[in-house]
């Protein structure tokens, strides 16, 4: 990288680079059969707890599950929306009241959660990728996960080592996002 030039380039690059995980984080959809450290797990989920809610309810709990036989089966449930845990060494599942009318403020809580684990995995060198829970698979995870009635599953965070071909570029450089110019509108829209 060439030395910048004057001191907004400077800053701008300084900045860059502080933000270089978050732009480094990806979805993973296939691990090593590596198992990972059980200290990273918790510091995970200490992630989790600490993620922001609405009017800071923490209105998730998380399971984690270690056992490659009930990962393996979470994955058979949903397929194809769960492939990932066909080979996650680890998962977190955030589960969430099932309350009909709080939806909208769930779903938004559980994300914030779910998109701060893959980024703290990022951070601890390994790597996370989100399972979709469909609602006709739901009873199934629930009974696979002895959760109560009322009680619900959307989100599961798998987390392990990425493959090889996990860490490959699915597109080709410069190509991965639409350009800044196509997305960011200054002001107003179309400004």
């Amino acid at each position: 990288m060439s030395e910048p030039t004057s001191s907004t380039e400077a800053v701008t690059s300084d900045v860059r680079a502080r933000i270089r995980p978050l732009l480094r984080t990806r979805q993973v959809r296939s691990f090593t059969n590596e198992p990972v450290d059980p200290a990273a797990l918790e510091a995970l989920l200490d992630v989790a707890r600490w993620s922001g809610s609405s009017r800071n309810e923490q209105p998730w709990r998380f399971v984690l599950v270690r056992d490659a036989v009930t990962i393996r089966r979470l994955a058979a449930a949903g397929l194809p929306q769960t492939r990932l845990l066909e080979t996650a060494p680890a998962a977190i599942v955030i589960v969430v009241p099932d309350e009909p009318g709080r939806a909208v403020s769930r779903s938004y809580d559980e994300g914030r959660v779910a998109e701060r684990l893959l980024i703290g995995a990022g951070l601890l060198d390994l790597a996370a990728g989100i399972a979709w829970i469909r609602g006709e698979v739901e009873p199934a995870v629930r009974e696979l996960l002895g959760l109560p009635a009322d009680w619900l599953v959307r989100t599961i965070v798998g987390v392990g080592r990425p493959t090889s071909e996990a860490r490959r570029p699915k597109s080709a450089p410069g190509r991965a996002r639409l350009p800044r110019e196509e997305l960011v509108h200054r002001e107003r829209w179309g400004g």
